[in-house]
């Protein structure tokens, strides 16, 4: 049940990344190169939540739960 609840927390944080990442890509259309807006990206919290929320999900999903884990 625990494997569950960080997984759907992994989910959702990543989820709020790639939108942040996603809505920063309207700063290329005022004039910011592809790689300032890279370096826009690396630099800001909630854009590196992304890689947060999927190092959280390859954990959970990469070890070997209990036996009495929910096998979904």
């Amino acid at each position: 049940m625990i494997r569950l609840f960080f997984f759907l927390l992994g989910f959702g944080i990543t989820t709020i990344g790639f939108v942040y990442i996603i809505t920063y890509l309207n700063y290329l259309s005022i004039g910011y190169t592809f790689f300032e807006y890279l370096s826009l990206i690396f630099t800001r919290f909630e854009c590196l939540l992304a890689v947060v929320g999927i190092l959280i999900i390859s954990i959970v999903v990469l070890t070997k739960g209990d036996k009495y884990d929910i096998h979904i």
